[in-house]
């Protein structure tokens, strides 16, 4: 490992990983990375019924999760992980040799919070690892600190941030947390232009260049699941995306 690895250090709390891996060699070197450039403890296993069963006895704060697994294969272990209330929000990311563009879809579609192929950089992994790392431990606090945060109520858009409640037009949508996290910046920004960069820097939390296409993934998710209100959010040519809203809208105190 170069020594600029220490530049990768994070001041997040000491965390508990769970890496899910049958390529024993792959999963001591991510292992050794991850506990060396961050202050966590990385715990393994090499099957999918092994990773529920870990995750039962002992939930970590996030997952690193193959795909091709034996027993059972990683898309049905977050499925399953998504399904249940006790873990339906542990960060979740993706490591496989699945690059098609289908692959991605179905892992954002069951509650992926991020996809990595393989092969991949490890520095890169780990900025991805810190970064979700950092960002739950900033909304955990921020939901400690803020008791009644606000209510977004558009025409036919309601969000409630604090119990994480979506409608559009009175019927509930349920959205992923990265999702969720998408379209509150979106409505914190409403009718300003983000580009894919810094939607990438403020939702994903990244520090080094990552593949955009991650964003446009999202984007075509968000507005699927959005039905008529995913029209609000315009794609600008050239420069990213905009979430559109006609006035009266704006946010208020729940």
């Amino acid at each position: 490992m170069p020594a600029t690895m220490g530049w990768y250090a994070t001041r997040v709390q000491h965390a508990h990983i769970l890496v899910v891996e049958d390529e024993p060699d792959l999963a001591g070197l991510l292992k050794h990375t991850i506990e060396r450039s961050l202050d966590t403890t990385v715990n393994i296993v090499a099957s999918g019924d092994a990773a529920l069963k870990a995750v039962a006895e002992h939930h970590p704060d996030l997952i690193i999760l193959d795909l091709n697994l034996p027993i059972v294969d990683g898309i049905e272990v977050c499925r399953i992980l998504r399904a249940r209330a006790a873990t339906n929000d542990v960060p979740i990311i993706m490591l496989t040799a699945r690059s098609a563009e289908a692959d991605r879809i179905a892992g954002f579609d069951v509650g992926a919070d991020d996809y990595v192929t393989k092969p991949f950089s490890l520095r890169e992994l780990s900025g991805r690892v810190r970064a979700v790392l950092r960002r739950r431990q900033h909304r955990e606090a921020g939901e400690r600190s803020s008791p009644s945060p606000p209510v977004y109520r558009g025409r036919r858009l309601i969000v409630d941030f604090d119990a994480v409640s979506i409608t559009v037009d009175g019927l509930s949508i349920r959205l992923t947390r990265r999702e969720f996290d998408l379209l509150r910046f979106f409505l914190e920004n409403r009718n300003r232009v983000l580009s894919r960069d810094r939607l990438i820097e403020r939702v994903w939390g990244y520090e080094l260049p990552v593949e955009t296409r991650t964003v446009d993934v999202h984007v075509a998710r968000l507005r699927g699941k959005l039905g008529a209100v995913g029209d609000q959010i315009e794609t600008v040519v050239g420069m990213g995306y905009r979430f559109v809203e006609p006035p009266p809208a704006g946010f208020t105190t729940s």
